[in-house]
């Protein structure tokens, strides 16, 4: 049996916010068939039947069955769907069923059968997996905070100090080792072994280079890419089939290895509060950044890294600038939106800017922001 996923934990806390009124009303056993429709929406055919079968098969593991009838949180902020999604495919990839493993390979199409098998022996394992947070490191979306970054630089001519909420992995704050196209805006390394080239709409951004001098992060559970559990975990995140993904995974974890990132294990708010009131030297701008992780927090938390951005925004200054940048779900949950807000002593400080719209995974971005400017021939 498998048992190289991560240890049973009854201990949510932290991972999610708590249910709302509106949440109260479902079954949270539906956020099964509602995955399975938006996984079909976003190109993966295959993750969608996984999980319709895996709501018609859910009684064959009843304790599994009882916790997610029981889920004390949001279903979809939580990604309760995408816990179990990554359990399965954790199973497949270790060969633990084969019938499983041979229909993630494409070598059968019975869902039900196979995946109603792993339900009910690999249970246990499967527990194990709801009980932790997504952790999908998507590289990806870092492309779309290099092309703010890279905005940000044409502006400041600064180098900058980069702070991540939620970093997990850390992935994200490498940034800078990979290249990236951006409609033709080039950044970020160009020797890098991974190279980012999102599907791209609208005007290129600005060209500018992105100096970052310093990169620190924090998350309450952070993950270290030395572990080969922990590198097996997060390819079990990545939806079968898409093996661009897959890759672009295998490489930043390659670049991670040789530099890895800094992450600290702590609640987001306290260490966000101390890092922001250390000193910032003059000619450098300080940004914090963070993608698809405020669904996670809790209310109080959320206000209290308001609180802290909005104080620090008010030390800020034109020789010392703050900026926040987040790739987040808007409010409705149909769009994942590129937004800014900085702060530099200026009349306009705190308010909130869209740079774009993206693919939730970055495979796309429609840039929104201010346009390079290119000379006429």
């Amino acid at each position: 049996m498998f048992t190289a996923s991560p240890a049973i934990d009854a201990d949510f806390a932290g991972t999610a916010p708590p249910l709302s009124q509106e949440a109260a009303f479902r079954d949270p056993r539906d956020e099964l068939k509602r995955q399975s429709a938006l996984a079909r929406s976003l190109g993966s055919p295959f993750v969608s039947e996984v999980l319709a079968a895996a709501d018609r098969q859910l009684s064959r593991a009843p304790r599994l069955e009882a916790l997610i009838a029981a889920w004390p949180f949001d279903p979809a902020t939580s990604a309760l769907a995408l816990r179990l999604n990554a359990g399965l495919h954790a199973l497949a990839r270790r060969g633990t069923f084969k019938d499983l493993s041979a229909l993630y390979e494409e070598r059968h199409g019975a869902f039900d059968r196979a995946v109603g098998e792993a339900l009910e022996q690999g249970e246990l394992t499967l527990l194990n997996w709801m009980s932790h947070p997504t952790q999908t490191n998507e590289v990806r979306r870092s492309s779309a905070f290099m092309a703010a970054l890279s905005m940000l630089a044409h502006e400041h001519a600064m180098p900058f100090e980069l702070l991540e909420v939620g970093a997990s992995a850390g992935l994200n704050l490498l940034l800078d080792r990979y290249r990236h196209d951006l409609g033709g805006t080039l950044c970020g390394n160009p020797n890098s072994r991974l190279r980012l080239a999102p599907r791209w709409q609208g005007a290129r951004p600005p060209q500018a280079a992105v100096d970052i001098i310093s990169a620190r992060g924090v998350d309450l559970r952070p993950l270290s890419l030395g572990d080969p559990h922990t590198r097996e975990r997060l390819m079990s995140y990545i939806w079968p089939g898409d093996d661009a993904r897959a890759e672009c995974l295998r490489r930043a974890m390659m670049i991670a290895r040789h530099a890895p990132p800094m992450v600290d294990q702590a609640s987001a708010a306290p260490w966000l509060a101390e890092r922001l009131a250390e000193p910032q030297s003059s000619g450098v701008m300080r940004v914090v950044q963070h993608s698809m992780v405020l669904q996670y927090l809790p209310d109080s938390e959320l206000q209290a890294l308001t609180v802290s951005m909005r104080k620090a925004g008010g030390h800020a200054s034109p020789v010392r600038p703050l900026a926040s940048i987040g790739l987040e779900w808007n409010a409705e949950r149909t769009l994942v939106q590129l937004s800014m807000i900085r702060w530099a002593g200026r009349a306009d400080d705190g308010c909130r800017t869209v740079l774009a719209t993206c693919h939730p995974y970055g495979a796309s971005i429609e840039w929104r922001g201010p346009a390079s400017i290119v000379a006429a021939a």
